[in-house]
């Protein structure tokens, strides 16, 4: 009987330790939250077609799938918000992690989220549309021609 109940306890409290420790993360990132912190964490996609044809970048595309299968970038990684809890771990730490969806609401909350998990996390200001704009006719030819050549001498 003593087993159990100590099984039991042991049981409990290793299921409120990672609740705790999220919460931690979460109150760790908003307490040293300044202006340096707001303006690290956005990108515009100028600056993100840069980072990501030097190989310093990714996007993950953080749109409910429905959105997705209606249109694609082409490149980055796909990870629905709503799955990011369980997915983040399929980042790479060395790189920045930019967050995208249409406009920037979702990619806020993704990028806090991933912060608070340690990541260097932008969100996209603006949006998938933004990029899209961004990556039109000869721009994206050039864009995507780029991701393809592998970056010799660069770090």
């Amino acid at each position: 009987m003593q087993r159990i109940i100590v099984c039991t306890v042991l049981v409990l409290v290793l299921s409120v330790l990672p609740a705790a420790a999220a919460e931690e993360s979460i109150d760790r990132f908003l307490t040293s939250f300044d202006y340096d912190t707001r303006a690290d964490m956005k990108i515009d996609s100028k600056k993100l077609i840069r980072l990501l044809a030097e190989k310093k970048a990714v996007l993950v595309d953080i749109r409910f799938p429905e959105e997705v299968a209606a249109w694609r970038m082409g490149f980055g990684l796909f990870i629905p918000l709503n799955e990011l809890p369980k997915r983040y771990q399929e980042l790479p730490k060395d790189k920045v992690i930019v967050t995208a969806c249409p406009h920037k609401d979702r990619s806020s909350i993704a990028m806090a989220f991933l912060r608070s998990k340690g990541y260097n996390a932008r969100y996209l200001t603006d949006g998938l549309i933004g990029l899209a704009e961004a990556l039109r006719g000869d721009t994206a030819a050039d864009f995507m021609e780029e991701l393809a050549q592998p970056q010799v001498g660069k770090r």
